[in-house]
């Protein structure tokens, strides 16, 4: 009796040992993986993916390593929580996530619920971090920023024109739009025409009479590259010459898919190409060889590991609120995207955008180049 009771004892040590070596850290990865932003939610879970490959490969964090759950959030609102509340029930720790703001904002309440920290790589909106929370974070800037950003252009590039304002009713968009009109409000100049559209819609005719009407020099745009593509293909079929401008939401090579050869002049704020840093070179080759460009969020998707696994090793844990109190310590975190130290909200402290236009390389195809 005595050596089976010591055995048992033995065995059932043996394994909480195993266990706790096997450990695994669960990470999150949520974004619109279908639909008609699915080229951002691929950015997400690729370059999530490769930073939790790149980590395990060199022993995880403190001898865990991370494992990935993923959850379809196909930007709609209602589907993010739902994500949200799978992540808690499977024990995930932390979350890379989500693309749209208007997602993000509700699935980060349910993180915060259930001690889960989210950092996002692609959600500008102002609310997402006014908001007070302990766990929420992002790796890209805010609309208030690029909104600033692109109203200076324009007050500079189109002084004494005409500027129209469309958005498309999203958190993002309309808020990235509201942010833009007050920039270039602010500098004297009013617009001609303020107009929200639907997303999904496919007919933009309407539209696009007012703004032939309304005799606009260029159109501020407020959304994703869907409906942005659309818009200017049907400008350019009804004769409008007036060049788009939008911000970060036109960030994939399918916009020019989208919308065609008159999407050439269209101009952009996004932040300095992160492909171009010497700090991401190598991984960028990596992604290359595996024929997936890491255009937009993928370096900031990796980045958003980079920072988790950083803070975790400074605070000698995985706990989230650790982790989240180590993030706004003032550490500065050495990413592929540059170094990175943030305040107090989860904000990143640089400013991080600039203004491109999107033209024709040297072998014809249609894609975003800063302007220096």
């Amino acid at each position: 009796m005595r050596k089976s009771t010591t055995f048992a004892l033995a065995l059932g040590l043996g394994a909480l040992l195993a266990g706790t070596a096997n450990a695994q850290i669960k990470v999150g990865v949520g974004g619109p993986f279908t639909g008609p932003n699915a080229s951002f939610g691929a950015q997400i879970k690729n370059g999530t993916d490769q930073a939790i490959a790149d980590i395990n490969a060199k022993g995880g964090i403190m001898g865990q390593k991370l494992s990935a759950s993923y959850g379809d959030d196909a930007s709609d609102p209602k589907q993010g929580v739902s994500v949200a509340n799978k992540f808690a029930a499977d024990g995930v720790k932390f979350v890379v996530g989500h693309s749209n703001s208007d997602v993000t904002i509700p699935a980060s309440l349910v993180y915060q619920e259930n001690g889960i920290l989210d950092i996002t790589p692609a959600s500008t909106n102002p609310t997402l971090t006014e908001r007070g929370l302990w766990n929420v974070f992002r790796t890209c800037g805010r609309d208030d920023q690029q909104g600033a950003v692109a109203g200076q252009y324009l007050l500079k590039a189109y002084k004494g024109k005409k500027i129209a304002i469309v958005h498309d009713k999203t958190t993002y968009g309309k808020g990235l739009a509201d942010e833009a009109k007050k920039s270039i409000n602010k500098g004297g100049l009013k617009e001609v025409l303020y107009e929200g559209v639907n997303t999904g819609e496919k007919d933009y005719s309407a539209l696009v009479s007012k703004i032939k009407q309304s005799g606009a020099d260029l159109v501020f745009f407020g959304g994703l590259h869907t409906e942005g593509g659309l818009i200017v293909r049907q400008m350019r079929d009804q004769g409008v010459k007036a060049p788009l401008m939008a911000g970060d939401g036109l960030a994939s090579d399918e916009f020019a898919s989208v919308g065609g050869p008159g999407v050439e002049g269209t101009l952009m704020t996004f932040p300095p190409d992160p492909r171009n840093r010497p700090e991401a070179k190598a991984l960028v080759e990596k992604f290359r060889a595996k024929k997936f460009e890491p255009e937009a969020y993928t370096l900031y998707s990796y980045a958003a590991v980079e920072v988790i696994q950083q803070a975790a090793n400074a605070a000698k844990s995985v706990d989230p609120k650790k982790v989240a109190a180590q993030i706004t310590s003032g550490q500065k975190f050495k990413t592929v995207i540059g170094d990175l130290a943030y305040n107090k909200k989860g904000d990143i402290t640089r400013l991080d955008y600039v203004v491109y236009r999107w033209q024709k390389d040297d072998k014809g195809k249609i894609s975003y180049v800063e302007i220096k």
